[in-house]
């Protein structure tokens, strides 16, 4: 494999057109639902010798496609807040950012977003060289274990769920809720591992789109579910306010070390995806927002935070796939698989990685300011839109997205998960609790 960064054969002029290809994907697939960066980075792994005609050597690909995924993770929130379309890592910000949107605050929460991933990769950077040595002699250990860490994980998720408050319910109510609770995660968990071990079935009609079985899995759970629920509630989205950021200091500072923490941990872990690690982010959030109805200032407080903290984790996860695949030799995504297929892992230099994260640090300025031009702008079309037929169009574009992308098989289980997803909000519980669709097969995998 032909690593000309370690034969002297540089161009810096390649180098940053290739950051900004990947940057320019990002925004594309980010902004797309249903396309992922895996589906990028295994057609540009394919197309490889191609453009090695053309002066873009391996190393080039692989700078496009980890710009691709730092990209994707800033700008894959504006789908999620706007339209209530997310993917595997954003499912869990469809709810506040919505609600956030329907408060008119749809540019704020995606200016939380962008700050949120940022500020990850500068966290991300103090953490780097801890997390390699932890990893690099306790990785036996922690796998060994990480079933029951999920189960403990699950456990305080169910037991902190206290419901809705009412006046003269009694000091025992809030268990009718944990059970509730316990079952939605029990539920979503079933249709998980069923739909995992039948998810040979998948059958695209066309490639191009990501084609697994998270999509119509999380797309029902977390997206249609909502959007349902939205135009059965008479919603619309009102004028959008660019008022900056009104969240404090204290509790931004507290959302990026929690996300940027949970996901630089479990990028290192196989089977866990940054869903994941967006409970665990969650988990650090104490007050209790993931209601329906009017916000109070805390709830929304609460939502802004989180919405911080789920980007955190997606960035940072994003950036230590990369050290996870040079340090243990494991590729955790699908990029990475590309990634390693394109270099000889072993044979990167401190020069090598030194431009990497130069990679990481120059795709997250962009992504950064292009997140925020994005986010407030978007609304301006949107808000001329009739939003129930918007509503419409996108539930229309899931359904033909996950039909395309994952045949007969992805839709019935995108209508069974979608009926799921509803569950939530009518027994007035956190919809968080669906995410057992990813953890109760991955703790059964390991147990």
């Amino acid at each position: 494999m032909h690593d000309f960064v370690l034969t002297g054969d540089f161009s810096y002029f390649l180098f940053f057109l290739s950051i900004f290809a990947g940057f320019t994907l990002g925004i594309f697939s980010g902004l797309t639902p249903g396309i992922h960066t895996n589906n990028f980075a295994l057609l540009l792994a394919a197309g490889a010798s191609m453009m090695e005609g053309y002066g873009f050597y391996p190393f080039y690909i692989a700078v496009m496609i980890l710009s691709n995924s730092v990209s994707h993770s800033f700008h894959d929130i504006i789908p999620s807040v706007f339209l209530g379309a997310p993917d595997s890592s954003t499912a869990l910000a469809v709810l506040p950012g919505h609600k956030l949107l329907l408060e008119g605050n749809g540019p704020e929460a995606v200016r939380l977003s962008a700050l949120g991933s940022a500020g990850a990769v500068v966290f991300s950077m103090f953490l780097l060289f801890p997390l390699i040595i932890l990893f690099d002699n306790m990785y036996p250990f922690i796998q060994e274990y990480m079933g029951w860490l999920l189960i403990l994980i699950a456990c305080l998720m169910i037991s902190s769920e206290n419901g809705e408050y009412i006046s003269g319910q009694g000091s025992f109510a809030h268990f009718k809720f944990k059970f509730y609770a316990l079952m939605l995660f029990l539920l979503s968990g079933f249709l998980g591992y069923f739909s995992f071990q039948l998810e040979h079935f998948i059958d695209p009609a066309l490639d191009v789109f990501n084609s697994s079985i998270l999509l119509p899995l999380l797309s029902g759970l977390f997206g249609s579910s909502q959007l349902i629920v939205s135009m059965l509630s008479g919603s619309s989205i009102p004028s959008q306010i660019n008022k900056g950021i009104s969240l404090s200091r204290k509790r931004i500072l507290r959302g990026i070390v929690a996300g940027s923490s949970a996901g630089s941990f479990v990028a290192w872990i196989p089977g866990i995806s940054s869903s994941v690690a967006a409970i665990i982010a969650r988990l650090c959030i104490k007050e209790n927002f993931e209601r329906y109805g009017e916000f109070d200032e805390k709830e929304s407080e609460s939502s802004k935070e989180f919405l911080v903290s789920v980007s955190g984790v997606n960035t940072s996860n994003s950036i230590f796939g990369l050290f996870a695949l040079i340090i243990i030799e494991r590729a955790r995504s699908g990029a990475m698989v590309a990634f390693d297929e394109l270099l000889d892992i072993s044979m990167l230099g401190k020069f090598s990685i030194t431009l990497f994260v130069g990679v990481i640090l120059f795709a997250s300025i962009l992504s950064y300011i292009s997140t925020i031009i994005i986010g407030d702008n978007i609304h301006s079309l949107l808000s001329k839109l009739n939003y129930l037929r918007l509503c419409q169009g996108v539930l229309i574009a899931l359904l033909m997205i996950v039909f395309l992308s994952t045949g007969t098989f992805g839709l019935v289980i995108f209508l069974i998960s979608t009926s799921v997803g509803m569950l939530a909000p009518f027994m007035n519980i956190r919809r968080s609790h669906s995410m057992g669709v990813i953890m109760v097969p991955v703790i059964i995998y390991f147990i």
